[in-house]
């Protein structure tokens, strides 16, 4: 017996929540960057999508290291309707339109933390967050005319969930982030956190520039837009969800999200500090292949930590092109534009993040569908964003 999704709270419209945060950097605060939430909206008739179900891959292909490499699967190209009508859509995932992409290579799950430790110990390279932020890269995500800080207080440091201890208000993201120094990589909640027992863990804390030079160093590339989502669908033609248009089919446990004290977001602790173990560990990603592979044998195409992809992220990309006509393997667009971030430039830069994180739930970010989408400050390290990768090539 197939469980029904989950109860959304009403009103049945999606809306954009955003907000700028004031984040405290040794002596002094500045802004720095926006967080690209989706909060959920409701949806009274999920069974109103009348989705049309293709039958998943016949076989899955994964690299032998001869014709591809080792943990990668062979994705074969093909027709897809990308983005969504849906009443779970959000504007900026409307309207559905066909594409064409041709067959690649794409890791089987997120990159992970031993992964990412064997180029950093062949290369030396230095994170993004393990960096002194340059006001350059940050101005451009401020008001026009926001003061330059003081140098003493721009420091290392990333986004850290710390979620709250009580029920707060959805509409302002900067209770449960926080901006800690010296959280990277390496410790993702903080200086007192690290890597231990989650070497096959997604590696997090990592901007659209650090998984850049990764790729660099694989050989491998990030995919686009269109690529990740043809991907994470796996055959199936405008399904709910990766796996289908059950949310926990046979009560089974389908993705890595959001399931807090009570189901409660973004409650984590009652009388114990925030940034505490439950926060660091229970709530937080989980090991690749938990969860079921999709049809193509890919892990964890949403939830567990959002992946950054190649394109350049407009609020309207998908309302720019004729939907009668159909695109082939489409690159995205050439600059950023997001009129729905308050107090933030709209041609900010940023790049489009898919998938979802353990942080979504029904009652805020519902983006653990294939077709949902966001843009991100490629300059940005959170501790629920990671990346995998593709490669060009054949089946062999």
């Amino acid at each position: 017996m197939s469980t029904p999704p989950p109860p959304l709270v009403t009103p049945a419209t999606l809306w954009p929540v955003s907000r700028r945060a004031r984040l405290g950097l040794g002596l002094g605060a500045v802004v720095l960057g926006v967080i690209g939430f989706f909060a959920a909206g409701s949806v009274a008739k999920l069974g109103a999508q009348a989705a049309t179900v293709r039958p998943a891959a016949p076989q899955v292909v994964r690299g032998d290291g001869i014709s591809g490499a080792e943990g990668m699967v062979w994705v074969p190209g093909g027709e897809f309707l990308m983005g969504s009508n849906s009443d779970l859509a959000q504007p900026n995932e409307r309207p559905a339109h066909r594409v064409r992409v041709r067959g690649f290579w794409m890791d089987e799950t997120h990159v992970t933390n031993a992964q990412f430790a064997a180029f950093v110990e062949a290369t030396g390279y230095v994170t993004t967050a393990e960096r002194k932020p340059r006001w350059e890269d940050l101005a451009p995500q401020l008001p026009a005319g926001t003061p330059q800080p003081d140098d003493s207080v721009l420091v290392p440091g990333a986004m850290v969930f710390v979620g709250t201890e009580k029920p707060v208000s959805l509409a302002d993201w900067g209770r449960w982030w926080q901006f800690v120094p010296s959280a990277d990589w390496r410790h993702p909640t903080g200086p007192g956190s690290n890597l231990d027992g989650k070497s096959d863990h997604p590696v997090v804390q990592v901007s659209y520039e650090d998984a850049q030079a990764y790729a660099r160093w694989a050989g491998k590339r990030l995919p686009s837009e269109a690529e990740w989502e043809f991907a994470a669908r796996g055959g199936l033609e405008q399904a709910t969800y990766a796996w289908g248009n059950d949310f926990a089919p046979q009560d089974q446990r389908m993705a890595n999200i959001w399931e807090g004290p009570g189901g409660t977001f973004p409650v984590v602790s009652r009388g114990k500090p925030i940034l505490s173990a439950k926060a660091a560990g229970i709530i937080g990603t989980t090991p690749a292949r938990t969860f079921p592979a999709n049809g193509y044998g890919l892990y964890d195409m949403t939830g567990n930590a959002w992946q950054w992809v190649a394109d350049w992220y407009q609020a309207d990309a998908f309302r720019r092109h004729p939907t009668d006509r159909l695109r082939i393997d489409p690159q995205g667009p050439v600059s950023s534009w997001d009129p729905d971030d308050v107090d933030v430039p709209a041609l900010a830069p940023k790049r489009v993040t898919r998938g979802g994180s353990f942080l979504c739930n029904e009652t805020y970010c519902l983006s653990y569908r294939p077709s949902a989408r966001r843009g991100t400050d490629p300059m940005n390290s959170m501790s629920h964003i990671g990346f995998r990768l593709v490669r060009d090539g054949n089946p062999g």
